[in-house]
């Protein structure tokens, strides 16, 4: 008799039915992305404060969504931000792993028989939906029976190998837990989703082709070939995404050495916790019980390391710390963008939140500038001069990199909210360079002015320049606090200083004009250049004003 693993036909099936399997789960996590990516966000952002919620937040989202990496990206994002501490992201990445298990449950059904229609329905919605949710939601039905689908294909292309003994001897080995472990790792550093390798084992055990044992150690070793794809998704990035894999690799791999010689324990959990198949015996029985073993105890597993290490998440978010230290920034780097990550643009919401920070950083570095300028604008030297200078050409590098990637950001099909959101930030971004602008061209331009004209700035003008200074100050930090926590009342506060501004600018004017007559010599070029300040600080604070609005 021919070998069945000689035949194109389990071959085409099974690689065919994996590439649909894939394809189905990919779109429906994009679809899923798009349909509840704002919500997800505002979910994550809002409910992780207690290390246990965090963990059913992270369970939650992740089930939501079907994808762990993307939970992780949305996290990234939020540590960047500065609204997640890393011991809060350690306990969202625990409960991430629970949230994976709902597809080995859901897998677990019968599901084979509706994928079809499934599939039909879903284009449909999705082809003739007038709104954009409805069709995501047909989108997310489309991949769902797509997976089912896939599944199907596998199912029917393996079911030749019941009766190869050769294949019978190899399944019959893999009851060695190490080698179950490391063929579940292996396949799944292979095609990067362990939803796959449990989908896949759920097909052959409704065959009759794996044990329960065998199945429990290739899950637990899918466990840890999950964390390849995190890893390689880390190479280049951000500490922080460094980090949120390391967390994940740590939890995965210490969860499976744990359970690694229990397996024996787990299957009889199994057992217990499963549903029964009367009437059934042998290769029937095994095939209709098996699956639902599988999952239960796939859940299980998952949902004990969750409840054994979410007591250290402070302790591995410290470790992992020490593991991958932050690095000091490099001089030639400050132009560089730091958080603007083109990983993150096939989720617009994360990726808003990214340029959000970079304008943090950016605002900065603008509001250093506006406080550093005062001294230097009246008695600093030529060198004080061009250090501001140079600082603004990390300003401009920076409104070139956040102005390009709000660019990229446009053209993902956005929602209403994250459009105005869009816009916000580029108006934004072109007031803080046109903050960097004043102050690197006018005030250092005034000030060589003042170095050429030998003019000298009396102490009590100086004192009254320096109060008017210091409110310009205070309202672009304000301004820019409002942004960055999008704080609508500070906002308000800021638009609302205008009157007391307006009001210290009549009585700087007074004192000008006053100062204009004293028996001083070149009290007319003085007068120039201390009201050349004024009006330069004028600007200043009207775009702080501008920035103020954009939260209104």
């Amino acid at each position: 008799m021919d070998s069945p693993l000689a035949s194109f036909g389990l071959w085409a099936g099974l690689f065919g039915g994996l590439a649909l399997f894939l394809f189905g789960m990919d779109v429906m996590t994009q679809a899923l992305k798009s349909a509840a990516g704002d919500y997800m966000k505002d979910i994550l952002g809002k409910l992780t404060r207690n290390r246990f919620v965090g963990v059913g937040v992270g369970a939650f989202v992740t089930a939501i969504i079907q994808s762990s990496s993307v939970t992780t990206v949305i996290l990234v994002g939020f540590i960047s931000a500065g609204l997640m501490s890393m011991s809060q992201s350690v306990a969202v990445i625990i409960g991430a792993n629970i949230g994976t298990t709902i597809t080995a449950q859901i897998l677990a059904f019968k599901v084979t028989k509706i994928a079809l229609p499934i599939i039909a329905g879903g284009f449909l919605l999705s082809a003739t939906a007038k709104s954009n949710q409805w069709k995501q939601v047909g989108m997310i039905l489309l991949g769902l029976g797509l997976v089912f689908y896939g599944m199907s294909i596998m199912s029917g292309a393996l079911n030749p190998l019941r009766s190869y003994e050769p294949f019978v001897q190899f399944m019959i080995s893999m009851q060695n837990p190490l080698l179950g472990a490391a063929v579940g790792a292996l396949f799944t550093a292979v095609v990067q989703s362990s939803s796959a390798t449990t989908g896949i084992l759920i097909v052959m055990a409704s065959q009759g082709l794996i044990g329960l044992e065998s199945a429990i150690a290739i899950a637990l070793g899918a466990n840890i070939g999950t964390c390849v794809t995190a890893g390689l998704a880390s190479i280049g990035k951000p500490r922080e995404a460094v980090r949120a894999a390391v967390v994940h690799t740590l939890f995965n791999v210490a969860g499976v050495l744990l359970w690694i010689g229990f397996i024996p324990q787990l299957a009889q959990l199994a057992y217990w916790i499963s549903p029964t198949a009367q009437g059934l015996t042998g290769t029937a029985l095994l095939a209709a019980e098996t699956p639902r073993q599988i999952a239960n105890i796939h859940t299980f597993f998952n949902i004990a390391n969750a409840f054994l290490f979410v007591g250290f998440t402070t302790q591995i978010a410290r470790l992992v710390e020490w593991l991958i230290p932050d690095r000091p920034l490099k001089p030639q780097k400050a132009m560089l963008p730091k958080y603007l990550d083109d990983d993150l643009l096939d989720n617009p919401s994360i990726a808003l939140e990214a340029v959000r920070n970079e304008l943090k950083r950016m605002g900065k570095r603008v509001r250093k500038m506006v406080m550093d300028i005062m001294p230097i604008a009246i008695s600093g030297t030529r060198e004080d001069l061009d250090r501001i200078a140079e600082m603004d050409k990390v300003v401009d590098a920076l409104h070139h990199s956040i102005i390009e990637y709000l660019g990229q950001i446009s053209l993902a099909n956005l929602s209403n909210r994250q459009s105005k959101e869009l816009l916000q930030l580029v108006e934004i971004a072109n007031a803080l360079e046109q903050i960097g602008d004043r102050i690197a061209t006018g005030m250092v331009t005034s000030a060589n002015k003042r170095i050429d004209e030998n003019v000298v700035v009396s102490a009590e003008t100086a004192r009254v320049l320096n109060d008017y200074h210091a409110m310009v100050v205070t309202a672009l930090k304000d301004a820019l606090k409002a942004v960055s926590t999008q704080n609508s009342t500070l906002a308000k506060q800021v638009r609302q200083s205008k009157k007391e501004f307006t009001s210290r600018s009549r009585d700087l004017i007074a004192h000008g004009l006053d100062r204009l007559t004293a028996d001083e010599p070149n009290r007319l070029n003085t007068y120039a250049r201390e009201m050349e300040i004024m009006e330069l600080l004028d600007i200043v604070f009207a775009i702080a004003r501008r920035i103020a609005r954009t939260q209104g």
